[in-house]
């Protein structure tokens, strides 16, 4: 087998029981056209040197990796959807394929999307379209080189069905998706067994998530483990902020507990800043809205507590979920610093910069993007700035008063603007609605990839510029 030395199979989900998944089989497809192959994280995973074949008889015909489970397991949850509890959750689409350590021990799945039918697919046909998993490829890979938690697309395999969908035109193409996640637990994973009145069951999980995610949780009891999960979730959160992206479906099925951000589905990124601004065309009362993120992460998390409560007590649950609102702003001013390319100067006047950048935002209405990448070292970038699109939006008093907080602000590396990702107008990697449906028309008209192409290659040079992606 091409697999080299890095390759470390694990099966540690399946040690849980099968009380936890239930064991399918994939569908199979006819036809497997490989559309995107994540070959930085394969080779850190000691799969890079599979060939064509090879890659489509593991991620998308599913033939089992070697020393990893011998069947996919469906994993089962339940979770709060749009605040609306259902117990009829569960993986209907996909499955845990496989389970790797990666350099250092840390574990990771493999997951898929679009992989057939399961107990729990509810008459669903289990499908993925192929616009759905380019929108996937393209919001991960943008997101992690924006410097965001993310999980990662690892394989998109076209199988060559025709599938019905009424929220894109019909018959539309099919494809199979692997992401890579640190975890597929969530908290609809423990909200399944507080549901069931399963306290063992919910002790068991905490103490496996304990064992193989959280290795801070140094209290290893379910407040710790709480807390835990809470500060990742900020973290997470606080950079969707920064990178002015909109999730879409925030159920407590979409939250895991290692706090990736992962399942894009809706997911948008804003053009100007707007706190009402809304990625589901069902989110008919913005109920996940941007602005609305925090605080939805927070009442997700209050979900988790709850299936703690046997475990603990209401008192020192809650205070630990009083926590939320300043590891969020730490986080969120942390964020923002990465992304403008600043050092810090302490969480007080960190946080005073931020609040103006934001400010500035909102009053000027600059385009999100383009004012970050116009930026980017503080005033390093005044330069490029005076020659921007956006030039005239600088010259106004919501802007002042942020340059004149910035100037106490110093780059954290000022070399990066000598990158030629900076030798632009305008944002190469950007993705807004628009730009998106343009790159995909030519792939359903006349499967012409090149735009697809052309857009992963520019955000693989934002990821190089900031030294947040892989490879």
């Amino acid at each position: 087998m091409p697999f080299d030395a890095r390759f470390r199979p694990a099966i540690r989900h399946a040690q849980l029981g099968d009380d936890f998944f239930d064991v399918v089989a994939a569908a199979e497809f006819p036809q497997h056209r490989i559309r995107f192959r994540n070959q930085p994280w394969a080779a850190a995973l000691g799969l890079g040197g599979l060939t064509e074949a090879e890659w489509t008889d593991h991620f998308g015909r599913f033939r089992p990796l070697l020393g990893s489970f011998e069947q996919p397991l469906a994993l089962r949850y339940h979770g709060h959807q749009f605040r609306s509890f259902n117990p009829q959750l569960g993986d209907g689409r996909g499955f845990l394929f496989a389970q790797l350590e990666e350099e250092g021990g840390r574990l990771l799945d493999l997951g898929t999307k679009g992989t057939g039918t399961t107990p729990w697919s509810r008459g669903a046909d289990g499908r993925l379209t192929l616009k759905g998993g380019v929108r996937e490829v393209l919001a991960a890979q943008l997101l992690e080189a924006q410097g965001v938690d993310t999980s990662k697309p690892f394989s998109l395999v076209e199988t060559g069905e025709n599938l019905v969908r009424q929220d894109e035109p019909s018959p539309t193409r099919s494809a199979v998706l692997v992401r890579l996640n640190h975890s597929h637990v969530r908290i609809g994973s423990f909200q399944r067994l507080a549901f069931n009145r399963d306290t063992a069951g919910v002790q068991r999980l905490m103490e496996y998530c304990l064992d193989n995610y959280l290795p801070e949780a140094a209290g290893r009891d379910a407040t710790a483990f709480l807390e835990a999960v809470m500060r990742r979730v900020a973290r997470t959160g606080a950079q969707w902020m920064a990178a002015g992206f909109v999730h879409g479906v925030l159920n407590t099925d979409n939250i895991n507990i290692t706090g990736e951000s992962f399942d894009y589905g809706p997911w948008r990124f804003l053009p100007t800043y707007d706190p009402n601004f809304t990625a589901a065309y069902f989110d008919y009362n913005g109920l996940y809205a941007y602005g609305r993120q925090p605080q939805t992460l927070l009442w997700n998390l209050a979900r988790l507590a709850e299936c703690l409560l046997p475990l603990s007590s209401m008192d020192a649950l809650q205070g630990t979920l009083e926590g939320f609102a300043p590891a969020f702003e730490a986080a969120w001013t942390e964020a923002w610093l990465q992304r403008l390319g600043l050092r810090s100067l302490g969480q007080e006047a960190d946080t005073q910069l931020c609040v103006l950048w934001e400010s500035f935002l909102g009053e000027s209405q600059a385009p999100f993007e383009q004012a970050v990448f116009d930026w980017q070292g503080g005033l390093a970038s005044g330069v490029r700035a005076a020659a921007s699109p956006s030039a005239a939006h600088y010259a106004t008093p919501a802007f002042a008063a942020f340059k004149e907080r910035l100037e106490d602000f110093r780059a954290v590396d000022t070399t990066r603007l000598e990158h030629p990702y900076f030798h632009r107008a305008i944002p190469a990697a950007r993705l807004l609605i628009d730009e998106l449906e343009a790159l995909w028309a030519p792939i359903a008209e006349s499967d012409d990839w090149s735009l697809f192409e052309a857009k992963l290659a520019a955000i693989a040079e934002l990821g190089q510029a900031m030294g947040t992606s892989r490879g």
